[in-house]
């Protein structure tokens, strides 16, 4: 395959009125060095797009197929940051409570005044670890729980925000274990993917290993893709490259990294990085946050939200904003979730979901109803506003107010 895609490449449905989202999805090959892709929105729970293209593995030829499904690095993060908000929905968890109520190991080392609400927008201190874990370590389902339990805070909890870029998924995890008695993997399965039909996974089953793809890094395109390069502030450059400051070991929280191509990664439960999905799923997913989507689908009826209205108005209140002591630039947090602004920006205002490390998004908009999944195999530099994502954004944007009554 050229690697060129043109509209006839394109596979999937578009509604009357949301055109310009599958020009821009076409562009994204054309233009920026897109591979394999796909891309679905939703609208007051109705499925308006359903794009695909390009191929399935980032390196090789195989067509990318209407059931393929690629890891979505931190993506994962939104879908597993309902699992405790559902709980609190259930009377299951008390946000002001803290977190040693339900985890008491968790209370050493100056931590037993971290809330839940704090472990969840990113303001718990723990977003290092002094050792690292090793590749086998992380993905064993026990050693991220352990080391946090004895890590000491890098900032007093509550008082400061800054990305756990890994620590997040083994504090969630960790919670939602000692209040149900189940992984968040199992319970996002028994909960919230086949009761709405979602091809997503926090552990990946084995008979389902066929239709993952293969993931890798892409070089930027010749003239930056047409978009408008902007120079990276020196000092996100500087905390990059200095081994000691936070944001380089929130990141290198596992060392080396694992290969993430492998079947014990994705069989692995990493609720901040390894979820897998299709793009369909991501969206349907939000769609269900917001309001009912709707059936059938693998046996769902349709009619059933996943979010009460106090839920959701959690999930995107602010709970954290300004410099990120990992990120270095500006973030904002609700429960859980990255809400819209400069360095995160999604549809709107009252935009809350998640982008993922390489391109990857999720996110839905309460106020048009829009619900947006994009999913990808060619990993760019960034964490928080991939160009590819950002230019569907900007079309699903431009519909919505065409195709609004």
């Amino acid at each position: 395959m050229s690697g060129i895609v043109g509209v006839a490449d394109v596979q999937g449905t578009v509604a009357a009125g949301f055109e310009p989202v599958k020009d821009a999805f076409v562009r994204n090959f054309r233009e920026r060095g897109e591979r394999g892709a796909a891309v679905a929105v939703y609208r007051d729970g109705h499925k308006v797009v359903d794009l695909w293209a390009g191929t399935r593995d980032v390196d090789g030829a195989e067509p990318w197929a209407v059931d393929t499904a690629q890891i979505v690095h931190s993506a994962t993060k939104g879908v597993a940051a309902a699992v405790p908000l559902l709980l609190h929905q259930r009377g299951r968890i008390d946000l002001d409570a803290p977190v040693g109520t339900y985890w008491p190991e968790f209370k050493a080392a100056g931590k037993e005044r971290v809330l839940v609400r704090h472990l969840l927008s990113h303001r718990a201190g723990v977003p290092v670890l002094d050792r690292p874990l090793s590749p086998a370590e992380a993905l064993d389902g026990e050693s991220g729980a352990h080391a946090l339990a004895a890590q000491r805070p890098v900032w007093e909890p509550g008082t400061d925000h800054g990305y756990h870029a890994y620590t997040y998924g083994w504090l969630v995890a960790e919670l939602v274990r000692r209040v149900t008695g189940r992984s968040v993997g199992r319970w996002i399965a028994d909960e919230i993917a086949r009761p709405l039909g979602l091809d997503f996974w926090i552990g990946l089953p084995p008979e389902e290993a066929h239709r993952v793809g293969r993931i890798g890094r892409i070089e930027e395109p010749a003239g930056g893709g047409g978009e408008l390069r902007l120079r990276v502030k020196r000092s996100v450059a500087e905390a990059y490259k200095d081994p000691q400051s936070l944001t380089r070991r929130a990141f290198g929280a596992i060392d080396p990294l694992p290969d993430l191509n492998s079947a014990a990664y994705r069989a692995a439960e990493m609720p901040a990085s390894g979820g897998i999905s299709t793009a369909r799923a991501l969206a349907r997913c939000y769609a269900a946050m917001i309001g009912p989507v709707d059936g059938p689908r693998y046996g769902y009826r349709g009619g059933e939200r996943l979010f009460a209205p106090a839920t959701l108005t959690l999930a995107r209140t602010e709970e954290s904003a300004g410099p990120d002591r990992v990120l270095v630039v500006g973030t904002r947090f609700g429960l859980g979730f990255m809400l819209h602004g400069a360095g995160t920006p999604l549809l709107g205002p009252g935009s809350f979901g998640h982008p993922g490390s390489g391109g990857s998004l999720g996110f839905a908009d309460p106020e048009s109803g829009i619900a947006f999944g994009y999913v990808t195999n060619g990993m760019r530099k960034g964490v928080t506003a991939d160009p590819r994502a950002q230019a569907l954004v900007r079309a699903v944007r431009s519909a919505s107010r065409g195709t609004s009554s």
